[in-house]
């Protein structure tokens, strides 16, 4: 079943990004970053702490502003439109660390998302199924601020999917996961892709992007090293580099 609305039939890519830049005073946190993620795909992006991947997302997302370069959604461009807006054309995104509702339920967190695009009534039928479908149905009435940290993660993921998006960016969402929950987390993350839905990904734990994503930008120091495979990407110099140091470092 898919719960998503999401379009399978559109052409242009989900998300085009050309000449990205962000500056904080002197430091160029995203330094003319360019990438286009096809829709449907699932598309890692991996980097050093620091190398400008969360600042990236906040670009895209418009929870802040681009000094430079230009963001297109589904062939529509949204330069200088604001978070809201862009939520509005199909945009989710979730959080390193959980930000929910915490004096409201688990079932009211997802409800809040899953009115953006729905009356009352079929908001309600979808907030149960996404609580089924995300393993919160038995912690639905539990004030959100309670969960535990792959809880948290799945109600962040949860009330993001209820907004019904065609394009989700996903910021850690499977750090500080236990062994059994990385292989839940990630059995999930390729139910959404299958559903249809266009996956941007920031992750840490490696394995978890090499398995998911078909492409992997790699960034440091705000700009791009490389694009490419998994394959590929694992074994570039510059990649090796940027994780590991050279010798003298």
């Amino acid at each position: 079943m898919d719960l998503l609305g999401a379009d399978r039939t559109l052409e242009a890519p989900a998300l085009t990004v050309d000449g990205l830049t962000r500056a904080f005073g002197g430091l160029r946190a995203v330094d003319d970053v360019s990438f286009a993620v096809p829709h449907g795909a699932v598309f890692g992006i991996i980097g050093p702490n620091g190398a400008g991947k969360t600042t990236t997302f906040n670009l895209v997302s418009g929870d802040a502003r681009a000094d430079g370069g230009e963001i297109t959604l589904f062939g529509d461009r949204v330069t200088g439109r604001s978070a809201a807006q862009r939520a509005g054309a199909g945009l989710a995104r979730t959080f390193q660390l959980p930000q929910p509702l915490g004096d409201l339920t688990v079932r009211e967190n997802v409800l809040v998302g899953a009115l953006l695009r729905q009356p009352m009534r079929p908001a309600r039928r979808a907030t149960d199924d996404l609580l089924t479908r995300f393993g919160l149905a038995d912690r639905a009435d539990v004030p959100a601020g309670r969960l535990n940290t792959a809880d948290g993660k799945r109600l962040e993921l949860a009330r993001a999917v209820a907004t019904r998006p065609r394009l989700l960016l996903l910021d850690e969402p499977v750090a500080g996961l236990t062994e059994s929950e990385l292989d839940e987390a990630i059995a999930l993350l390729r139910d959404l892709a299958d559903d249809g839905v266009t996956l941007v990904i920031i992750e840490h734990v490696l394995a978890a992007v090499f398995s998911l994503c078909a492409t992997v930008l790699v960034l440091n120091h705000g700009a791009v090293v490389t694009v490419g495979a998994p394959d590929e990407v694992r074994v570039h110099p510059d990649v090796v580099e940027a994780y590991l140091g050279t010798d003298d470092d």
